[in-house]
């Protein structure tokens, strides 16, 4: 979408009717999604919304025909879940993008065979043969999870639990950028998408769709930002990875015994976990009280970890060091180590190196030469290993 005329920051640029959102509470089978609901629980949430989809695909009058003739071919998306196996894993090797695939592809089909298609089973009249397909569902669980959107709960509506997603047409057709220059609002009537920054006559309007890493974007919405664009990039540091690089230090039985005890102790504080991760940004860590923590458990004498267990916990002192990315040579120099052990340990879950990256990127023959996918993947793997070797160059 561009702008036919030039805007300036506040301008209204559309606004959508409450009453044409996609939902399941505005689909024509809200009544029984209602009714249902408590056998509509999933781990995801989205099952009565995508129940709503299924139907309303197949109703011959639906109201949102027309809505459904602007969508992107179903077969043709482009999410890492549609990509053969041994292709994700080749390109995204570790980016933290296979793993997350391979959850939702298991959670898929569970949801699916265990709620989805009973539910369509036991109400053949809203639900013709042509939906009830394995294929189709996770289709529109790859749509739902790209194009639908999800309304803020209000300051006071904190306690609750997030409210379900919503299809907004219009809205989704807007493309993401971290630097984007509009934003939804949304009020009692409608959903109303306003310019945040100048939009010069003939340049496109770019939504946000939230602070995503590349990771995450390839992942959700199958397309990333070139670098260094994104300036919402960010690379994990496995929070296992952490504990393997401490324990690359011990020395002895004894040694290795004392930190599982600090290990158990940070998973006690619920600072750490098995499937955690530690996630650098570009200018800080997003992470930080749970690095710092780590790190301060890990690398601190024995004598008063045994001090700390004994009074449960440390009293709140004020922070000596910062974990700005910028600060993060003034950390003691134990921590640096540790946290320089944990990145390299990081580098090599990659099937490529940096310079490897680096030259295919400044090869324009090369680099477009490669396929969609190919450069795609490149763009996820080269930020994240810019941000982890500018750590190795600070804990130097």
């Amino acid at each position: 979408m561009v702008a036919r005329e030039s805007v300036q920051p506040g301008e209204l640029l559309f606004a959508v009717p409450r009453a044409a959102l996609l939902s399941q509470y505005t689909c024509s089978i809200s009544d029984l999604l209602e009714r249902e609901r408590g056998e509509l629980q999933s781990q995801s949430g989205w099952v009565p919304l995508l129940l709503a989809l299924l139907h309303e695909l197949q109703a011959p009058a639906s109201p949102w025909s027309p809505y459904f003739a602007l969508w992107p071919e179903l077969d043709r998306l482009e999410h890492p879940m549609f990509w053969p196996e041994e292709e994700r894993r080749r390109l995204l090797q570790g980016t933290g993008v296979p793993e997350a695939v391979e959850k939702d592809l298991a959670n898929i089909r569970s949801e699916y065979y265990s709620v989805v298609l009973p539910f369509m089973e036991a109400h053949p009249d809203l639900f013709s043969p042509r939906v009830r397909s394995l294929e189709l569902y996770h289709q529109l669980v790859a749509l739902v999870m790209a194009y639908s959107f999800q309304e803020p709960l209000e300051e006071e509506e904190d306690e609750k639990e997030p409210n379900p997603p919503l299809m907004v047409p219009a809205a989704d057709i807007l493309n993401h950028l971290a630097n984007h220059n509009a934003n939804l609002e949304y009020s009692s009537n409608c959903l109303r998408m306003v310019a945040t920054q100048p939009i010069p006559k003939g340049h496109e309007i770019f939504n946000t769709y939230g602070k995503m890493a590349n990771w995450q974007l390839i992942h959700m919405y199958g397309f990333v930002e070139p670098y260094p664009d994104n300036t919402d990039d960010t690379a994990d540091i496995q929070m296992v990875t952490v504990r393997e690089a401490a324990l690359q230090g011990t020395k002895g039985e004894a040694e290795r015994l004392l930190l599982r005890e600090r290990w158990d102790y940070l998973c006690r504080l619920e600072m750490v976990g098995e499937e955690g991760a530690f996630v650098i940004g570009r200018e800080e860590v997003l992470t930080e009280e749970e690095l710092t923590t780590t790190l301060k458990v890990l690398c601190m004498p024995a004598e008063e970890f045994r001090e700390v267990q004994d009074q449960d916990g440390w009293e709140d002192e004020e922070r000596e060091d910062s974990l700005m990315i910028a600060n993060i040579p003034k950390l003691k120099e134990s921590w640096r180590q540790l946290l320089r052990d944990s990145v390299l340990l990081t580098l090599q879950t990659y099937a490529t190196d940096l310079k490897t990256e680096q030259d295919l990127l400044s090869n324009k023959e090369a680099y477009t030469k490669l396929s969609w996918r190919e450069q795609q993947a490149l763009q996820v793997r080269y930020g994240q290993k810019m941000i982890l070797h500018q750590l190795l160059e600070l804990t130097s």
